[in-house]
């Protein structure tokens, strides 16, 4: 990035870097290869677990399947033969994205054409056993500058538009973009003088009624990473503060304002800053400087147009999980604030899960391989905590976003791998590319063993690739009788002697990649699987 002359020009760009802060039985061990047998028909919420039609313990493990280009409609040019590609990799689960422009061209007019594809691949999604949580995605909020809603809802006053280095820049830079959140946020109306968040919500209602009684799709990612709009330049400005003052804790140094604002536009300074925001607690001090900013918004604005949605979602669909993502600046660590939407009657609804995403500051940099395992480590602590406080199931929709086949990130992948094994989190990685299996970070870090369905409850699994070693845990539950399945990269490494009897493998066709399967004891047990591979 270059170094910005003028200082006007400076406090523009400075949000460049800032913004990515922001962003047992008794069996023998025997062959099987009717696979149906093994994988659930449905996935729903219980407390804070996803469980099948059978009261096991789910872990979805999935990834993003995306088209933001209008030009290609929206869709993902992958056929029948992707998703089976997705299935043998041991996937059980797709965040697929799906674009307000393309649903709802004009007001109150839906694109059939557009919805007629998305069926046909969440068809192909249950060919292959893939869960289907549909995403309403949005990018700069429109399809004016990136992705998302139609020109028709951009509401923008005629502000102006400006761009950065990185596309991401404008939710900082552009006021155009700033002022089209605004609108919608204060459901200012369209031409038809319906408020646009009215038809977003009336949107979701008719996907709702035509996916209701579709087990595939599981569920509803309301909205992609929530922007603020314009109250978002307050909170940066309270975080930038804080970084002058940690400066001056830390090094005795006092930074003016000209002089915080070069560092953060300067790519050599901007890395030397992070270097100082690399333990938990220097990270924190300047990070929670935007809590106040962000409660209010996600208090207000955002719970308010949740709650919207989910009326209009829960007059046509009572079964499908509501999938509720923090705003954009939680993304990065900072405390949310969200809550659990409720029902008609005033009830909590029981049927929600936590959707949060988690990058570290340099996510979409060429410094990718940079990342901080303590920055990571405080980001997705965050997010656990929050999860508990919700008292839901997690499910990580974001993370990764490598996009590079340099050895130097698959440590990052495996570290960010082993923190959502400890917690647990389901996730789908960000996001599938032409080619992802064959890179490094792929087949060794994604690419991995996974207790997928448990009989019971799953306690704690991981895979330490230092000793090629899988380990799970999980407390049995005498009224789940289904068994525990657990997905094998590379079945000829799996040992069968190591088994518990009562175990079968059931293998992916054509592929070296399968299922081991181990029955239920029938009683309330804890057990514990250790194997090599």
């Amino acid at each position: 990035m270059i170094l910005f002359k003028v200082l006007s020009i400076i406090k523009k760009y400075v949000w460049v870097f800032v913004c990515f802060f922001l962003f047992v039985g008794c069996g023998s061990l025997h062959e099987n290869n009717t696979q149906n047998s093994i994988y659930p028909q449905r996935v729903t919420v219980e407390g804070d677990k996803f469980i099948d039609e059978n009261g096991r313990h789910v872990i979805l493990n999935g990834i993003n399947v995306v088209c933001k280009n209008k030009a290609e409609q929206y869709l993902y040019k992958g056929g029948p033969e992707f998703y089976k590609l997705l299935k043998e990799q041991g996937f059980n689960s797709i965040r697929f994205v799906i674009i307000w422009d393309g649903l709802e061209p004009e007001p109150g007019v839906y694109n059939e054409e557009y919805l007629k594809e998305i069926d046909k691949r969440i068809e192909w999604a249950k060919e292959n056993n893939l869960f289907v949580i549909l995403d309403m995605h949005q990018d700069l909020f429109s399809v004016n500058y990136s992705d998302g809603a139609p020109e028709w809802a951009t509401l923008n006053e005629g502000k102006e538009h400006v761009t950065g280095v990185i596309w991401s820049d404008a939710y900082m830079m552009s006021e155009a973009v700033q002022t089209a959140f605004d609108s919608f946020w204060e459901n200012k109306p369209a031409s038809d003088g319906i408020g646009i968040q009215d038809h977003y919500a009336q949107l979701w209602k008719y996907i709702a009624k035509r996916y209701a009684n579709n087990p595939t799709v599981i569920g509803y990612d309301i909205m992609n990473e929530p922007f603020a709009g314009s109250s978002a330049k307050l909170g940066m400005n309270a975080m930038l503060k804080a970084y002058g003052e940690l400066v001056y804790k830390k090094q005795s140094k006092i930074l003016s304002e000209e002089e915080i604002l070069m560092v953060w536009g300067d790519e050599n300074q901007r890395l030397k800053a992070l270097n100082l925001l690399s333990s938990a607690e220097n990270y924190s001090f300047v990070i929670d400087a935007l809590y106040n900013y962000n409660h209010r918004f996600e208090t207000t604005f955002l719970q308010d147009m949740y709650q919207r949605v989910a009326d209009k979602i829960r007059e046509v669909d009572d079964k499908s999980i509501l999938f509720l993502e923090h705003s954009y600046f939680s993304n990065t660590g900072v405390k949310s604030s969200i809550k659990r939407v409720n029902l008609a009657d005033g009830t909590p609804d029981p049927l929600v899960a936590y959707a949060p995403h988690g990058y570290d500051l340099v996510t979409d940099t060429k410094d990718a391989a940079s990342a901080n395992s303590e920055r990571v480590s405080f980001i997705f602590n965050r997010i656990k905590e929050k999860g508990q406080e919700l008292g839901m199931p997690i499910w990580l929709g974001e993370w990764g976003a490598y996009y590079n086949d340099a050895d130097e990130i698959i440590p990052v992948a495996q570290y960010a791998v082993s923190l959502i094994e400890q917690s647990l989190f389901g996730n789908a990685y960000w996001s599938y590319y032409s080619g992802l299996e064959n890179d490094g970070y792929f087949k060794d870090a994604l690419l991995r063993p996974y207790a997928a369905y448990t009989s019971g409850t799953l306690m704690e699994y991981e895979f330490d690739r230092s000793n090629s070693q899988f380990y799970m845990r999980w407390q049995e539950n005498e009224k789940v009788s289904a068994p525990t399945v657990i997905f094998i990269p590379n079945l000829s490494k799996l040992n069968k002697d190591q088994l518990p009897l009562g175990s079968s493998i059931s293998s992916i066709t054509n592929t070296g990649s399968g299922w081991l399967t181990i029955e239920s004891s029938g009683g309330e047990k804890e057990r514990e699987l250790e194997l090599a591979l």
